[in-house]
């Protein structure tokens, strides 16, 4: 991406405006007790508008469907499984590749690389922090559980570019996976033992105990005076709180906010390509806010590379789009209005309640004997 061409874009719009591999823990999220009574205030369930959105506040436990119950077996073979570049057709892509540990479980680039050449695709490897909490997966979210979307990469010829059974057939000719398989699923190597095993594991990924979640439990000095009144002006002036709502930080709705093209795409019709509703063209996943520093760079084509260009985007009114939501206008931000919203966002930055990650870059483990 030509940085000179985006911060161009950026302050075109907005210059009017003043510009951690172990499992440990329980299968279920253990978040820290806090204060019965929050330092809550009224615009975080009105907002601006006066509209009601669901509260921001700490995440609750994530919902675990009763089809794939959570065991510490599953769990270790879905971590083996994501791990795993096997489960590629060149044998050296696994689901890590693009949703790594060390760059906020995205790999850090404008838009994936993948298939047999690594070509460029069409759009940014979203984080799958907190995806247990998600409605819908991926971008347009066509897939519509966890299940369903760890199959999607691997069969994808720009992805992963693999068939479902020849990696059943791989995996099949490994002593100890047909044992994990086993005991896990009382059965062989199967595409839907690997589905709910990754996903399985992808439900541990969760990020709590934020500044802002300790802020929220009653730590008055958990976050910044710059911070809490980023919180205020999120709840308010710029008027995040209408997407970006609830515990996890997103309404798990597709909205269309004129973020212009870029890559290989010339064009990207979004959620209308599920739906083929007219009024989904152009339309994109809220992305949750959590651990939002640590996935850079933005949108659903990575185009903007800093939170700044990201809200300097917003305080412009957006892009040009025919299909933009009315939700999308300028909010007239000062600078210091902008940084102290930055300093909010920063302060969702949590930890992994579940599973610890080294802090070292990301290197595939040497798998067991066997595996």
């Amino acid at each position: 991406m030509n940085i000179i061409k985006v911060t161009s874009f950026i302050f075109g719009c907005a210059f009017a405006f003043f510009v951690t591999q172990s499992a440990q823990g329980s299968d279920v999220p253990q978040f820290p007790a806090g204060d019965s009574n929050p330092p809550v205030t009224s615009a975080q369930t009105s907002g601006a508008s006066g509209r009601a959105f669901p509260p921001l506040g700490p995440l609750p436990p994530a919902a675990i469907p009763a089809y794939n119950p959570q065991t510490r077996a599953k769990i270790d073979l879905g971590k083996k499984l994501y791990f795993d570049p096997r489960l590629s057709g060149n044998n050296w892509i696994s689901c890590a590749t693009c949703h790594n540990p060390s760059l906020g479980f995205a790999d850090g680039l404008p838009r994936m690389l993948g298939g047999p050449t690594s070509k460029e695709g069409g759009r940014n490897s979203p984080t799958i922090i907190n995806c247990a909490y998600n409605e819908f997966q991926f971008w347009d979210g066509r897939a519509a559980t966890l299940e369903e979307q760890a199959l999607g990469p691997i069969q994808n010829p720009n992805e992963m570019f693999e068939t479902l059974d020849n990696v059943v057939r791989k995996l099949s000719g490994i002593p100890d996976y047909v044992t994990a398989f086993k005991e896990v699923f009382g059965t062989g190597v199967t595409a839907d033992g690997i589905a709910m095993a990754i996903a399985a594991f992808e439900r541990t990924i969760v990020f709590a105990n934020s500044p802002f979640d300790r802020y929220m439990q009653g730590d008055v000095n958990a976050m910044s005076e710059s911070a809490k009144r980023g919180m205020e002006l999120f709840n308010a002036k710029a008027e995040c709180i209408k997407c970006h709502n609830g515990p996890n930080f997103t309404d798990n709705k597709f909205h269309n906010i004129g973020v212009p093209a870029d890559g290989p795409l010339k064009e990207d019709l979004g959620r209308y390509s599920v739906t083929k509703n007219d009024a989904d063209k152009g339309a994109f996943k809220t992305p949750t806010l959590r651990n939002i520093t640590e996935s850079a760079p933005y949108m659903h084509n990575g185009f903007f590379p800093t939170l700044f260009e990201v809200v300097q985007f917003y305080n412009g009114g957006g892009g040009r789009s025919e299909n933009k939501s009315p939700d999308i206008h300028a909010l007239n931000l000062t600078g210091q209005e902008v940084n102290d919203l930055i300093e909010f966002m920063k302060a969702l930055t949590g930890e992994l309640v579940q599973i610890t990650y080294d802090a070292t870059p990301l290197v595939y483990p040497n798998l067991p004997k066997g595996f």
